[in-house]
């Protein structure tokens, strides 16, 4: 998107000067994040997760870099490999507590970034693109997750190694050669972790790839925002630098604040007992769980217990993987014209007493046994989770009547009046 109000670069010295006509790197910054890139005047804390994102992103690639030097990829020695590193590495300890830690910090703030953009639509046209490589990304964090879990070689590393690529196997005809290919073997042992430790390695920079492409993507329509009104004028934006630099800094101090406090005071507290145990092929622990952060996705695979023409394990993969799936079609399931939520009375009902609680169901039936009555209520939670994609979301933006939108973000920001939108010597212009 063209902003003709936008501040062009101007290079201040014989250095920018030479580096702006040889290498234009002051230049690319100073439109990605300077006064060069306006962005809408209303945007609140929730556009803040995106920054936090992208903070957490690149503190597990230098944690994780750091770590590489020390890990030994190795069945019979990963295990103290990591005590190794805990007890004997100068700051060992740090740099893997704030691995551990920073991978669950930075689902959570995915994930409050990811539904702040369910409540404002930032999935609908001209975004699409944004939203799509969104979901991309999250599927890439998920599978670097899950491999980073199998890395400790503890307990529930290793079983949970054996469960969720046992789920290949559900798959007719190419399933079970599908698992030992991916294994290298019948089950998880040295080629399994010498493959994952490498992807686990190699994803994060793939991310990093599509997070520059999700950036790139946005910088085209330019930011949403909570009012979902486009911008009409030099009036309803800020230059992003100093007014958001600031505003994202004050929000990147208070996310420290908690991080560190995990970190420094709760380090096993988002972990699992039993990983702090090595693996023992021999001995199946009681209750076998993934992260925390995916216990949702674990309640939705779960849900699926009985055989309805395909088996009951093939239906849980395939809900599973479509639960996260579905948020592809959004921008073609969503038909209303009104982005914000704050605009919508009917969806917003839906949203804050409907998904929200359900996804909270989710998580707690994800983290509790295979037992009554966890088991009725993640299927039943399954299905509202499902109708509210695919049949709700399309009804309500059939029937709904939003609330009257502001003019633009001007209005929505300093009122309605004509002296403090248009400014008190301003003239109304024609439309």
């Amino acid at each position: 998107m063209s902003f003709p109000w936008a501040k062009e670069y101007q290079p201040q010295n014989g250095l920018t000067k030479f580096l702006d006509e040889k290498l234009p790197l002051p230049r690319f910054v100073y439109n990605a994040v300077g006064a060069g890139y306006p962005v809408p005047r209303n945007l609140s804390y929730f556009w803040n997760f995106g920054v936090l994102a992208g903070f957490f992103l690149v503190l597990q690639i230098v944690t994780g870099v750091v770590l590489a030097m020390h890990y030994a990829a190795n069945t019979q020695v990963a295990f103290a490999s990591v005590e190794h590193i805990m007890r004997d590495v100068n700051w060992g300890w740090l740099m893997r507590y704030t691995h551990a830690n920073g991978a669950s910090f930075f689902f959570v703030v995915v994930y409050i970034h990811i539904f702040r953009g369910l409540f404002y639509a930032s999935y609908k046209p001209p975004r699409e693109m944004i939203w799509l490589l969104g979901v991309t990304i999250f599927l890439l964090m998920m599978a670097t997750a899950f491999m980073g879990y199998v890395l400790p070689w503890g307990q529930m590393s290793f079983w949970g190694a054996q469960v969720i690529t046992g789920l290949f196997e559900a798959i007719p005809l190419i399933g079970p050669p599908l698992k030992t290919w991916l294994l290298g073997g019948f089950a998880p042992d040295n080629a399994a972790l010498n493959r994952f430790f490498s992807l686990h390695f190699l994803l994060p920079f793939v991310i990093l790839g599509c997070v520059i492409l999700h950036i790139w993507a946005l910088h085209i329509p330019g930011s949403s925002n909570p009012t979902g009104v486009e911008v009409k004028g030099e009036s309803d934006t800020l230059p992003f630098h100093p007014y958001y630099t600031a505003k994202d800094g004050f929000g990147l101090g208070v996310a420290l604040i908690v991080f560190m406090t995990f970190v420094f005071f709760l380090p096993n507290m988002l972990g699992h007992p039993d990983n702090y145990i090595e693996a023992n092929p021999l001995s199946t622990p009681a209750h076998i769980v993934p992260e925390w952060y995916f216990y949702p996705f674990y309640a939705i695979l779960r849900a699926f217990t009985f055989d309805f023409i395909l088996p009951a394990k093939l239906w849980g993969v395939l809900a599973m993987f479509s639960s996260i799936l579905v948020w592809f079609f959004l921008p073609w399931l969503d038909k209303s014209p009104v982005r914000s939520g704050h605009y919508r009375p009917l969806f917003r009902k839906f949203f804050w007493f409907g998904l929200i609680p359900v996804m909270a169901v989710l998580f707690v039936c994800g983290g509790a046994p295979a037992e009554e009555p966890y088991v009725m209520i993640s299927q039943v939670a399954t299905a509202y989770y499902f109708l509210h994609f695919l049949v709700i979301l399309p009804i309500i933006s059939s029937i709904e009547r939003p609330d009257p939108l502001p003019f633009s973000i001007t209005e929505a920001v300093l009122g309605s009046d004509k002296k403090a939108v248009l400014g008190e010597n301003a003239e109304p212009v024609a439309v």
